[in-house]
């Protein structure tokens, strides 16, 4: 395979001649950081230590110390790593990530993980000569356990440089996953990994998941990605580094140094492929200054420009879909049928929760997210027949806000939901095109059907009429066509998918009206398991991935309806995980999203769906709900230090720095204004926790204090 990077050996390349470039820009007062930068990015690293060697024969100094002393901050620890040798700039990153404060375990992962044979060699020397220790032994002195084993294996080097296949050994002790990870050849385990997913329905990576856990887990985790694809590993790592609030400097300037010169092209296109966005423009919103031109220097162009398809990308992405087409997932919710149900118990104790002053919050969510829907269908009866009351309107009049749409959202049918939630998406001033099209593409016929009945008895229209109604033109008629619940079932089908796959490439150079009329006729219609096999197969047609080419020549809300799609072909769950995460990121949370997805999904594969989130965001959907849901918005859903200072004013038995501190105070004493602002949130939030279960804190800390 041929990796491609971004900066090469520059043309009539002299080394005096930089060396004194270098020097008069930093000479005299201050320092032409443009200059400094457009030479250091513009040779490569064999050039540069050229520049050093010529810099010191001119001058008698040393230029790395003179660029420490010009230079700061960031843009000073970027430059300067550039000037240092390959090898040990990887030896010092080592070096800190083991002698610094605490170890650096994702450092030591992503080295080790990804270097080659040669690399690793020149590592071990390089990190002998600069600190005068062996390195294995310091590894020794500084991890313990399978994680430690893993990594002398990869410092031993004992993998194969042959393509020669070995007898495959299956089994799940940690012994054999080091034996196998770390002795054979990169070609031979792509082999096994592709025969593992034919005998286990599952990828490695779902194995080691399931059976490894901490540093050495993550460790075995980037060595699969490694071996499937470098690229691929270094993207996701670029996309994490940069997500969310603040950077990863260390991690960034790393990669983007490392990468530079072998495979950065293919790291870009890997990234614009994942991430929906190329990795200049992240750079280019994340960063800023001298640092920032410098690395965007280093990607070498914008690929939102460029539109370019590189081979290797087309390459992964074909196996991407043929993984995405082998694996059986098997989908798993966090709410179940409640062992011992009693509905009139349940609805007593429901009454007894909103009757006279005040609410009990907490036994109606204790009631109400621990009872499957079915279950929550037959208290609303019992509650009926038993007090002659309507359960749905006692709610209503007893709780408030966000937390009453959850906990009502919860008590209606699936269905009677959905029909609710395509309403809200359809009625008022604007359209929620999103909310339309994550309901629609990930129902199924029989989900489908349910919600356009359950439409037409609550509104009295069919929902096809509500959608044609309320939006126009051609995603119109996607939203028309996946309303039907027409999708076909059943496997794929090998040889009516090359057909539809050349279909698809066929219509990728028509006119835009037949390109969208095609993509439609053959995304709205055909089986999951079906388009799986035929996007697999549209990359061998065309050499380009199916979401590139929606990306790239459609706009608009078709553009998302048929990306929606897509995603929810290639991975509900990270699709919906993905959905979560952008609800709740950034300032606000669309809180109905939010609502729609846990109440939706928590009886199908919420589980599944919080796995992905962490692998994706790198956080618990739980720890992110617990932040999003208790940060400000305009009402309730506020925690500032302004009104904790209300609260605590409000609440003199609270003596604590949060609000959550005011869970339980007795309602005799807090006011009314400490109950809608604090006591609101904390229900919110644990409404949320209990659909998400298993996470440390699912209550907020109560008040130690009580009358």
């Amino acid at each position: 395979m041929v990796f491609r990077g971004t900066i090469t050996d520059a043309p009539d390349f002299d080394p005096s001649v930089d060396a004194e470039t270098l020097y008069n820009a930093m000479k005299g007062i201050g320092s032409d950081k443009e200059a400094i930068l457009d030479l250091v990015t513009g040779r490569s690293n064999a050039q540069r230590q050229e520049i050093v060697k010529a810099y010191k024969s001119s001058y008698g100094k040393d230029l790395i110390d003179d660029l420490k002393y010009e230079l700061t901050g960031k843009f000073e620890r970027l430059i300067v790593s550039l000037m240092r040798p390959q090898a040990y700039h990887d030896a010092k990153e080592i070096h800190d990530a083991l002698k610094g404060a605490g170890t650096d375990e994702k450092c030591l992962i992503e080295v080790l993980a990804s270097r080659n044979n040669q690399q690793i060699h020149a590592l071990v020397a390089a990190y002998k000569d600069a600190y005068g220790s062996d390195l294995e032994e310091d590894i020794i002195g500084d991890t313990s356990g399978h994680f430690k084993k893993m990594l002398i294996v990869l410092l031993q080097l004992k993998g194969l440089e042959t393509g020669e296949i070995i007898k495959a050994q299956w089994g799940t002790e940690e012994s054999i996953f080091i034996m196998l990870l770390g002795n054979r050849s990169v070609t031979h385990l792509r082999m096994v990994f592709d025969k593992y997913q034919e005998i286990a329905e599952k990828a490695i990576e779902d194995s080691i998941k399931s059976e490894l856990s901490g540093d050495f887990e993550r460790l075995m985790l980037a060595i699969v990605q490694c071996i499937r694809s470098v690229p691929m590993y270094f993207a996701k790592r670029l996309y994490k580094s940069m997500k969310g609030l603040g950077t990863q400097d260390n991690t960034l300037i790393r990669i983007m140094i490392c990468r530079s010169e072998i495979d950065m092209l293919d790291i870009r296109e890997c990234f614009r492929m994942g991430y929906e966005k190329s990795l200049y423009n992240m750079i280019k919103e994340d960063t800023s200054g001298d640092y920032k031109r410098t690395l965007l220097a280093l990607c070498g162009g914008d690929d939102d420009l460029a539109g370019e398809f590189f081979p290797e990308a087309a390459q992964l992405a074909y196996k991407m879909w043929e993984i995405s087409s082998m694996t059986k997932v098997q989908l798993r919710p966090t709410i179940r049928p409640a062992s011992e149900f009693d509905p009139a118990d349940d609805a007593q104790n429901l009454r007894k929760a909103m009757k006279g002053f005040g609410t009990d919050e907490d036994t109606i969510i204790n009631i109400v997210v621990n009872r499957s829907n079915e279950q929550r269908q037959e208290i609303k009866q019992v509650f009926k027949s038993l007090l002659g009351r309507d359960l749905m309107k006692d709610l209503k009049s007893e709780l408030s806000k966000n937390l009453e749409r959850l906990i009502i959202g919860l008590m209606l049918t699936p269905a009677e939901f959905d029909a609710k939630m395509m309403r809200k998406a359809i009625e008022g001033a604007g359209t929620d095109e999103h909310a339309l099209i994550e309901i629609l593409v990930t129902r199924t016929n029989e989900q489908i059907h349910a919600m356009n009945a359950a439409y037409k008895h609550a509104y009295k229209k069919s929902l096809e009429e509500a959608i044609q109604s309320d939006t126009s033109g051609r995603f119109c008629q996607i939203l028309t066509a996946l309303v039907q619940g027409a999708r076909e079932d059943g496997p794929a089908d090998l040889d009516r998918a090359l057909v539809d796959a050349q279909e698809l490439a066929n219509a990728c150079n028509e006119d835009s009206d037949e390109m969208e009329i095609k993509f439609m006729s053959i995304l709205c219609t055909r089986s999951f398991p079906h388009l799986r096999k035929v996007f697999q197969e549209f990359v061998r047609c065309s050499n380009k991935d199916i979401e590139q080419i929606i990306k790239k020549e459609m706009s608009g809300d078709l553009k998302q309806a048929m990306y929606g799609i897509v995603c929810s072909v290639k991975n509900q769950p990270n699709y919906l995980a993905n959905r979560l995460y952008k609800a709740m990121k950034g300032i606000g949370t669309d809180d109905r999203a939010l609502i729609r997805i846990m109440v939706s999904r928590s009886e199908i594969d919420l589980f599944n769906i919080r796995k992905e989130f962490k692998e994706t965001h790198d956080c618990s959907l739980h720890e992110f709900i617990q932040v999003e849901t208790m940060v400000v918005s305009s009402h309730f859903m506020s925690i500032n230090t302004e009104a904790a200072s209300v609260c605590r004013l409000m609440c003199p038995f609270c003596t604590c720095e949060c609000l959550s501190d005011c869970y339980s105070v007795c309602l005799s004493v807090c006011l009314s204004v400490c109950l809608s602002v604090c006591r609101s949130v904390i229900l919110y939030y644990n409404a949320y926790a209990a659909a998400c279960p298993l996470f440390v804190g699912a209550e907020g800390e109560r008040c130690s204090m009580a009358l």
